[in-house]
């Protein structure tokens, strides 16, 4: 087991950003306002299991359709793109379904809010680049803070208010647009084997 903790910060910083708890606050609320509770234990943790499942399977299932862990994160690296373009430019490409159960809060949250396809994306493209272990880690940690948020999330909006969580997007959506760019870079090299 090798930790390397620039990985580790590194790989918690893409899945923070690309989760976008703080950015989800006022869906957060919006949920407990249409449900009347929300199950932060619960949607932690199963948003916790999907992430890690899949960093597990999603190897497996993209070799079973016959896709390499390269040209994924390839287009890995255009769905962060285009989520920072979403978080910096303020606009919405990604039309979430309105319709989900509201029966309870775990499932809209849990998943598509917090493992959703930008997360799980993301996941391949770290393993495409960091070691198993260190993206585990930052997976548990990113856990933990999805966990507090959601306990503290109507405490939060009051503190730091809209337009705390719009700048705290942006600056995320500039970190994440990076990243995206150094993905692309890397894997690309890979998939055409230049030198």
């Amino acid at each position: 087991m090798q930790l390397n903790f620039k990985e580790i910060f590194t790989a918690f910083m893409v899945l923070f950003a690309v989760i976008d708890i703080i950015g989800n606050i006022p869906i957060v609320i919006d949920l407990r306002k249409k449900a009347g509770h929300i199950q932060s234990e619960k949607a932690s943790i199963i948003a916790g299991i999907i992430l890690i499942v899949f960093l597990f399977l999603g190897k497996s299932i993209l070799n079973l359709i016959g896709i390499d862990v390269n040209s994924f994160a390839v287009a890995g690296a255009f769905i962060l793109f285009f989520i920072a373009l979403e978080m910096i430019l303020g606009i919405t490409l990604y039309k979430q379904d309105e319709n989900a159960s509201m029966t309870t809060a775990v499932f809209p949250l849990a998943f598509p809010l917090i493992a959703g396809p930008g997360s799980l994306t993301t996941l391949l493209s770290l393993r495409a680049e960091f070691r198993t272990e260190n993206i585990i880690i930052a997976v548990l940690m990113n856990v933990i803070i999805i966990y507090i948020v959601l306990k503290t999330s109507s405490k939060i909006e009051r503190v730091i208010g809209q337009n705390g969580i719009n700048i705290i997007r942006k600056i995320f959506g500039v970190i994440l647009l990076a990243i995206a760019v150094k993905l692309f870079a890397h894997n690309i090299k890979a998939l055409f084997d230049i030198a």
